[in-house]
């Protein structure tokens, strides 16, 4: 691909830009943000494969200032090789808004993918579900977040009134979404003060991460553009309502057939998604850490909160880690039906990449799968007023309560390092570890503060 045939542009394409115009080539990292390197516009060709220069200890860079105590050190280089594919490149000075930038993969100086590149993780463990399960993932994420900019007020949820005053940002963030090539889906202003939704449609699932990365990143731009911030922070209050991320997915065959749903079998749900599903909800204890990553993130994952606190599976049920997924209309043929059969995995928030999530529901998903896991049972009642020896009986325990011990869960689990390699989880612990010691001492509350600036 050309610079000049990129698929995601301005009006007049990026020909109308100097050539001295900067290009931020990107990855996302442990901590959930996107860093890079930028390069002008006329380095396009001569770095397409070699992409700009990368660190280790990088990726060991906090949200919050401090590096991490890193196995690097100030020792190894790295490539991060841009993927043109994803290049955003929208000039709108209008709406305040100048964004050029391309998502990349890490790799070692030899050109293998790196440990801790998490786009790589994820293509891996892609690869993997089609080379031993003749599966492809289409995936989506359902965002939230709090906008600044409206007028907060309790008791709006989902309102028009609500939306009224969300004034331009709602209109402006769907047109700047569509610019940047994304299929919209919807917009709502959710139940929180000031919260709000925005979906996109269905990708295959590389793509489907590539583009939660892009559609939160114009989202914050909007925002800027409106003199506002909008957060992706997992809770901005400890008393008020927090910011999930779901994921739907789905399956297809080589063929891209859909083969998630079986009417002969209960609920619809076809044995190989079944065994999916089983393998990720005996994994979640251990990633967890790695979809809810934060330490607010646990004041989120509580019972009775709309979130999701055990390893369950639930029908209609928006407390269920992984639900069933209805799917709307009467008078279906059992194509249109198979197409849009689809679950939905809650357990995570925004303070961790989309790669790392998407790619830790696929390891855990596989592990089901090599073992010919059965498909779960559903859950039919409130687990919160359970006791540990009723959720065991159900095959459901409480997910960790706090980082640490979510931390804790990963470091013991074999299933992690086998499937993401001990360089990663390694870095990972020493990470996440150190954040909660920057977060110690700090009040809830205060807590929160930093996560809502951070993200």
């Amino acid at each position: 691909m050309s610079d000049s045939d990129a698929p995601i542009g301005a009006p007049g394409g990026a020909s109308a830009r100097p050539d001295t115009d900067l290009i931020m080539v990107c990855t996302s990292d442990i901590a959930g943000q996107l860093r890079g390197k930028a390069m002008p516009r006329r380095s396009v060709e001569a770095r397409r494969g070699i992409g700009v220069g990368w660190t280790p200890t990088n990726t060991m860079i906090t949200s919050f200032g401090p590096i991490a105590p890193t196995p690097w050190g100030p020792l190894g280089d790295l490539m991060l090789v841009p993927d043109f594919s994803t290049r955003v490149d929208l000039a709108l000075p209008e709406w305040g808004l100048d964004e050029s930038f391309v998502l990349g993969d890490v790799l070692t100086l030899e050109g293998d993918p790196w440990d801790c590149c998490l786009r790589g993780q994820l293509a891996r463990a892609l690869d993997r579900l089609e080379r031993d399960h003749g599966l492809t993932l289409v995936a989506s994420f359902e965002h939230e977040f709090h906008y600044s900019g409206g007028e907060p007020q309790p008791g709006l949820g989902y309102a028009l009134r609500a939306f009224r005053r969300l004034g331009a940002f709602p209109n402006r963030l769907m047109a700047v979404l569509d610019r940047a090539g994304l299929a919209l889906d919807t917009f709502m202003p959710e139940y929180g003060p000031g919260q709000c939704e925005v979906t996109i449609d269905p990708k295959p699932a590389l793509r489907a991460a590539d583009e939660a990365l892009i559609l939160r990143e114009l989202t914050r731009a909007t925002a800027r553009g409106l003199g506002a911030r909008a957060s992706f922070a997992p809770i901005m209050d400890p008393d008020g309502v927090g910011n999930g991320v779901h994921l739907h997915f789905s399956f297809r065959d080589r063929e891209g057939r859909p083969v998630s749903w079986n009417p002969a079998r209960e609920h619809g749900v076809s044995a190989p998604a079944g065994a999916f599903l089983a393998g990720v909800l005996k994994q979640l204890p251990a990633m967890l850490a790695l979809t809810a990553p934060g330490v607010p993130s646990y004041l989120r994952l509580t019972p009775n909160r709309w979130s999701a606190a055990f390893n369950n599976l639930g029908l209609q049920d928006r407390e269920a880690s992984l639900r069933i997924c209805p799917v709307f209309g009467t008078e279906l043929d059992d194509e249109t039906r198979a197409a849009r059969f689809n679950f939905e995995y809650r357990a995570a928030d925004a303070a961790a990449s989309p790669y790392l999530l998407l790619a830790a529901v696929v390891n855990a998903g596989l592990s089901g799968l090599d073992a010919g896991l059965a498909t779960p049972s559903v859950t039919r009642q409130n687990l919160a007023e359970l006791d540990a020896a009723a959720l065991a009986a159900l095959g459901c325990e409480r997910l960790p309560t706090s980082l640490a011990e979510a931390l804790d869960r990963l470091q013991a689990s074999d299933w992690a390092r086998e499937a993401f390699g001990p360089v990663l989880i390694d870095a990972y612990l020493r990470h996440k570890r150190n954040e909660i010691e920057i977060m110690d001492g700090l009040s809830p509350k205060e807590i929160c503060a930093r996560y809502a600036l951070a993200y």
